[in-house]
């Protein structure tokens, strides 16, 4: 039986695997039960609706139609070709467009922007508390790499943050929205022929998204990504089909799957107590404060009292992005002082934005969720250092302070976790991870050591109820 080659090297692939399909007198299915691949590829393949086989199924279908050395060697050839380059774009996807600029995270961003082009990571996760800017950093290392000619394709489930204009890809955010439905999803329906599972995935599953990349350097950005993982079978067969894929995602929490590179993000960096005035405005947290304030008063300018002011109630709100625009909103019906005493009452309640919402209720109920996810030894432990239990541990092993003890009181490091909790430096080690992990605690690099601190919304939300860990 004599069957024509299309000679077009865009479908050449599928082509060639159907004519010597036909040339030996197989069914799809059978060539399915032969080769292990699913009829679904099989079929995709043939008619041209994924052009670019990886090279374990090349290799599969040559073995069960049985190709002779010169065959095989055009078919790889083919699809070698093929995978070389996607299906290509006249001009590179671009992920949204922020609305604000970015402020304070030039470091975050450079690590990142280094790590997804020439690092080794190809799955990248950042992780913290919600409002904490994860989708603001994720935006602007997506637009470094976009401007160095990287194609970005973003993916935005559903309550991810919206503060950014769309972009208008719908072919290719239709394809990442199917490719992602079945990294979550259960297998199809014709996996026990093969491939159909995690083989097939990079090219017939998916939307076609194998199709789309092949092998060129493309990001991919699954902002407010859920908790739990995706299937690791999956996740794996998607990174392996398409070699140029680097992933970032945005989460709460980690996977904590196998070549996960987990980057917490932090708030932002607060000056110290007592900072000069200029000194203060130079701080991170406090330019991203008056940046808000300008917003809602354009005719504000900062005094000397006025930056004391605001380094203060950037660090009871420990630098923490969300929590200073919500502050910042009420300055419309106040000033900044009156704005600093309210800090003393309930902190958490600045974080009903006053254009509306429910901030502080959203705040306690992640802080809920986070809280109830900590293992056993991990929650009590925070319960503990919310307390201030703390503080005495760490007054016993550092000795006398000086002059700036105060704010220190309530900075603590490993040794005190093992003194407080009476554990070994490995289990008290592991806990302070997972509470850092958590967002609760972050590290205090301004103390000049491996020094952490509960952050005081977390103190201000968390019922004081200690238990002993």
């Amino acid at each position: 039986m004599n069957a024509h080659v299309n000679t077009d090297s865009t479908s050449r692939v599928g082509a060639l695997i159907r004519a010597h399909r036909l040339r030996i007198g197989l069914t799809q299915r059978e060539l399915a039960d032969l080769s292990t691949i699913s009829v679904r590829a099989i079929r995709d393949l043939e008619q041209g609706k994924a052009r670019r086989p990886r090279p374990d199924t090349v290799r599969l279908m040559a073995d069960a139609l049985r190709l002779g050395p010169r065959a095989r060697a055009a078919l790889e050839a083919a699809a070698q070709q093929g995978r070389a380059g996607g299906q290509g774009w006249g001009r590179p996807p671009a992920p949204p467009t922020a609305l604000h600029a970015m402020s304070g995270r030039d470091a975050e961003t450079a690590v990142l922007e280094r790590e997804l082009s020439v690092g080794g990571e190809r799955l990248v996760n950042v992780v913290g508390l919600g409002g904490v800017g994860k989708t603001r950093v994720a935006l602007e290392v997506a637009e470094r790499l976009h401007a160095a000619g990287v194609p970005v394709l973003w993916h935005a489930f559903p309550g991810a943050s919206a503060d950014h204009l769309g972009c208008a890809e719908p072919e290719s955010a239709a394809r990442v929205a199917a490719t992602v439905a079945d990294l979550y999803g259960p297998p199809p329906a014709d996996a026990a022929y093969g491939g159909g599972g995690a083989g097939a995935f990079g090219e017939a599953a998916g939307g076609g998204l194998f199709e789309l990349l092949g092998e060129q350097r493309v990001l991919l950005v699954l902002d407010g990504a859920p908790a739990v993982a995706p299937r690791f079978d999956r996740l794996t067969a998607l990174l392996r089909a398409c070699p140029g894929l680097r992933v970032l995602v945005t989460s709460e929490r980690p996977w904590e799957v196998p070549g996960e590179r987990i980057f917490l993000l932090s708030p932002l960096e607060v000056p110290a107590e007592g900072a000069a005035p200029d000194a203060a405005a130079l701080a991170p947290a406090v330019r991203v404060f008056l940046d808000h304030v300008r917003r809602v008063r354009p005719e504000f300018t900062a005094g000397p009292a006025d930056l004391a002011r605001a380094a203060r109630l950037c660090r009871r709100l420990d630098g923490h992005p969300g929590a200073l625009a919500a502050a910042a909103s009420w300055l419309v019906v106040c000033d900044l002082t009156t704005l600093c005493l309210s800090l003393d009452a309930d902190p958490v309640a600045l974080l009903d934005h006053l254009g509306g919402g429910a901030g502080a209720d959203r705040f306690r109920a992640a802080l809920r969720s986070r809280t109830d996810g900590l293992s056993a030894g991990a929650r009590e432990l925070l319960d503990a250092l919310c307390a201030g239990e703390a503080q005495d541990a760490g007054a016993q092993d550092a000795g006398a302070q000086d002059a700036g003890a105060q704010d220190a009181g309530a900075e603590f490091g490993l040794t005190d976790v093992a003194a407080l909790t009476g554990r070994g430096l490995p289990e008290s080690g592991r806990m302070l991870r997972e509470l850092l992990i958590s967002g609760t605690v972050r590290a205090a690099p301004e103390s000049g050591g491996s020094r952490f601190r509960v952050l005081s919304l977390v103190r201000a939300a968390t019922p004081r109820t200690p238990q002993r860990a």
